[in-house]
C-alpha cells in the first residue's frame, strides 16, 4: 500500500484508513485462527510508541531480523518490547500471524506475553512484555558482554525443558495443532537469570481440521534447522517442528552453528558431527567447552549422553522415527530434575 504522509489532514485520513484496514485484517485472523477467542489486546497509539522508544532510537534496539526490529521501550514506567515490522506484503502477513498466535499463547509461561498493538500505521506495531537484553543466540555466540555470565549445563537443560513444554503445548493443546516452524536460539529471549521465553510467531501455521499437514509454496524456516522433507515437498506438520527442535538441542549442547559455512562444500552439518562423536565414544569433543570446564559430578556424563541421544532421535531422517514433542518434553524434564539432584549431592 502506497502512502503519502503529507499535511496534517492527510495524516489523519491515513491513520484512519490504516486503522480500518488493519482492524479488519486482525478480526479476520482472529476468527480464522482463534474462532474469535483470544486474550485481550490493548490498543496503543503511534505517538505513544514513538515516545516510548525515543523515536525508535537505534541504541534501544534489541533484535534486528530480516523482517522486523525489536526495541526496548518504556510505557507508564514499565519496560516493554516494541516490535516494528518492515513495510511489505510478506511482513504484513507475518505481523498479523505474530499478533494473533501471541495473543493465544500469552497464557503459557514459555512464550513472550503480548500486551497490545498499534493499528494506526501501515504495518501494525506490536508491544510485548520486556524479557531481557539478550537472546539465547547472543549468549551462545554473541559479544563478550552477552557471554559474561556463561550458560552452564543445568541452565541449558532448563531452557531445553521449558522450550519443549511450550512447543508441546502448541502441538497438543488445540483442536488444530500449531506448527511453530522456526525454533532457533535467536527467537529465544533470556532474562538476567537465564529464564527463557520463545518469541516470534511470524512463520507459525495451524493445521486445518481433518488434515495431517500444511503445504507451502515457499520454503519456510531457517537454513540448517529444516527437516529434509520440507525441502523436498514443502509440507509441514508437528514432526517438522520436532526435527527443528532436535537441531536446536544440538546447538544448545555444542554452542555451534547447525551448518559450518566455513568448509569448502558448506555441507558439514552439526547433527552428522555429533552422531559420529557418539558412535566413536568421544561425545566430549562435540560439547561446548563451557559445559566441560564447569567440571564433572556423578550423573553428569549420563545426562549429556541422554541429551545428545534424544536430540539425534529428533533429527531422524524419517519423520515416523522422531518422537512427539510431548515425549521430548517428558524426557527433558527427567534430565533436568536428575541434573539438579545430582549436582546438589
Amino acid at each position: 500500500m502506497t502512502t503519502c504522509w503529507g499535511t496534517k489532514k492527510d495524516k489523519t485520513v491515513n491513520k484512519e484508513t490504516a486503522f480500518i484496514r488493519n482492524g479488519s485484517k486482525l478480526l479476520e485472523k482472529l476468527v480464522e485462527i482463534c474462532d474469535g477467542k483470544c486474550n485481550s489486546i490493548r490498543r496503543f497509539s503511534a505517538t505513544e510508541l514513538k515516545k516510548a522508544t525515543n523515536n525508535y532510537d537505534p541504541r534501544k534496539l534489541l533484535i534486528e531480523d530480516h523482517y522486523y526490529k525489536l526495541y526496548k521501550g518504556f510505557l507508564q514506567g514499565r519496560p516493554v518490547s516494541v516490535k516494528k515490522f518492515r513495510n511489505g506484503d510478506r511482513e504484513y502477513e507475518y505481523c498479523f500471524n505474530d499478533i494473533v498466535y501471541s495473543s493465544k499463547m500469552s497464557v503459557h509461561k514459555s512464550f513472550v506475553k503480548l500486551l497490545g498493538c498499534c493499528l494506526e500505521t501501515q504495518t501494525p506495531i506490536i508491544v510485548f512484555e520486556y524479557v531481557g537484553e539478550w537472546t539465547l543466540e547472543d549468549c551462545l555466540r554473541g559479544s563478550e558482554e552477552a557471554r559474561c555470565r556463561p550458560l552452564l549445563w543445568i541452565a541449558r537443560s532448563k531452557i531445553a525443558m521449558d522450550m519443549a513444554n511450550g512447543v508441546a503445548f502448541l502441538h497438543a493443546a488445540f483442536p488444530r495443532p500449531i506448527v511453530f516452524r522456526n525454533i532457533t536460539p535467536s527467537n529465544i529471549l533470556l532474562d538476567d537469570n537465564h529464564e527463557a521465553k520463545l518469541s516470534d510467531f511470524s512463520l507459525s501455521v495451524s493445521i486445518p481440521e481433518g488434515e495431517s499437514h500444511v503445504t507451502s509454496d515457499a520454503i519456510i524456516g531457517t537454513l540448517g534447522y529444516l527437516a529434509p522433507e520440507c525441502l523436498r515437498t514443502g509440507k509441514y506438520n508437528e514432526k517438522q517442528d520436532v526435527f527443528t527442535f532436535g537441531v536446536f538441542l544440538l546447538v544448545l549442547l555444542s554452542g555451534q552453528m547447525p551448518v559450518d559455512f566455513s568448509t569448502p562444500r558448506r555441507r558439514d552439518f552439526l547433527a552428522s558431527h555429533v552422531k559420529k562423536c557418539v558412535e566413536d565414544d568421544r561425545l566430549n569433543e562435540a560439547i561446548d567447552s563451557i559445559i566441560i570446564a564447569e567440571g564433572d559430578w556423578p550423573g553428569k556424563e549420563q545426562q549429556l549422553q541422554a541429551f545428545a541421544a534424544l536430540a539425534l532421535r529428533c533429527v531422524s531422517e524419517k519423520e515416523e522415527d522422531r518422537p512427539t514433542m510431548i515425549d521430548v518434553s517428558k524426557e527433558l524434564r527427567k534430565m533436568h530434575q536428575s541434573a539438579i539432584s545430582c549436582r546438589q549431592q
